[in-house]
């Protein structure tokens, strides 16, 4: 999985919340999942049925862990295994659901979100726990996979069956699989009768309700991955995805080089140094954060149409911060001198779209 080791987004659950209900118990709880730490925030029901949630929650996200994991054992790496000797097979119903979310997200996105790169990735050494004393790949080896052109499309689902056409193809899920367990793990709260509540892993998250009446406080992490770049609110259900490319990287000869890989060039996209998204689901809000991170400042406005994403922070390599109008009119910059830069309206309703 896509080991996030810098939190992109605070969730910052002050119980100080001014007007908020001090009489409406609130129970915080935090585990690992997906190499990165977890918080759960459940609000409104006996400490006892919270604990209960949460437990339950922690073993859903170690059971997701072990199937999406990209290179530890597990149904991912038999799945991949298959689709390379392009024979038909019938797919672990864990994966199924996911390979069929990603790749309508890919073609939304122009396949600048694109799990079939799982080689691209591990040749650049992010299929490893600590990538620190990696260094970049031969440049034949990144071109030959780039002319292999590894892409969803290669692969045919038919009922429980899959079959690939490009060996090439390796399925990764850094930049999903977070999100769709975060999606199944509100909903298995729902489940429970739990209806205000918050799950953020890593920074990434998806807030239902609210907390005392009030909503969610987020703040934004600085593009160097330091500070507070801003602040922001949800409430009702919203996710918050980041992308930054400060979240894991290594040092190579006095160059940083990142994990989003660009699937056009095969190398870690450039200009742009983080992406937040706000979307009603939190897969795809994590897929569409490394799209726009991918498409960069010039073509961030139109893959977000593409893929239906009504907020949009881009921090650019020279630090301007580009927004929609929408995003503009919910996030409350730190910097009142940050250079800014609005966009044109990305929806139809973008000039009246309140949070």
């Amino acid at each position: 999985m896509n080991h996030r080791l810098c939190i992109t987004l605070i969730l910052l659950a002050i119980f100080g919340l001014s007007g908020c209900d001090r009489n409406e118990p609130v129970y915080n709880s935090r585990f690992l999942a997906f190499g990165t730490l977890t918080d759960v925030s459940i609000v409104g029901v006996p400490r006892e049925k919270a604990v209960a949630a949460v437990e339950a929650l922690e073993k859903d996200f170690t059971i997701m862990n072990h199937a999406w994991h990209a290179w530890n054992p597990g149904p991912l790496t038999r799945t991949n295994k298959l689709l390379a000797e392009g024979k038909r097979f019938a797919l672990p119903p864990s994966v199924l659901a996911l390979m069929r979310k990603s790749a309508i997200l890919a073609n939304k996105s122009d396949h600048l979100f694109n799990p079939a790169i799982g080689r691209l990735i591990r040749l650049w050494g992010f299929q490893q726990d600590n990538p620190d004393n990696w260094q970049p790949p031969d440049a034949a080896a990144v071109e030959e996979l780039v002319q292999a052109n590894p892409s969803m499309d290669d692969i045919v689902i038919e009922d429980i069956h899959a079959q690939c056409s490009n060996p090439w193809v390796q399925l990764d899920f850094g930049a999903i699989g977070k999100g769709y367990g975060i999606d199944l793990a509100i909903e298995h709260l729902r489940e429970m009768g739990i209806n205000n509540a918050i799950v953020n892993s890593g920074g990434d998250l998806r807030a239902i309700g609210s907390r005392g009446g009030h909503p969610w406080r987020i703040a934004i992490r600085g593009a160097t991955g330091a500070g507070i770049l801003g602040f922001l609110y949800v409430s009702g259900d919203e996710s918050v995805f980041t992308s930054g490319n400060y979240e894991r990287n290594y040092l190579w000869k006095g160059k940083v080089y990142h994990h989003i890989i660009d699937p056009r060039t095969g190398h870690p996209a450039r200009g742009t140094r983080s992406v937040t998204v706000i979307h009603d689901d939190a897969t795809t809000a994590d897929a569409a954060a490394t799209a726009l991170f991918v498409a960069g400042p010039r073509d961030w406005q139109r893959i977000a149409r593409q893929m239906g994403i009504k907020y949009v922070l881009l921090v650019d390599e020279n630090n301007i911060v580009h927004m929609n109008p929408a995003m503009a009119r919910r996030v409350q910059l730190m910097d009142k001198n940050q250079p800014v830069k609005i966009s044109a309206p990305l929806m139809q309703d973008d000039h009246n779209n309140n949070p």
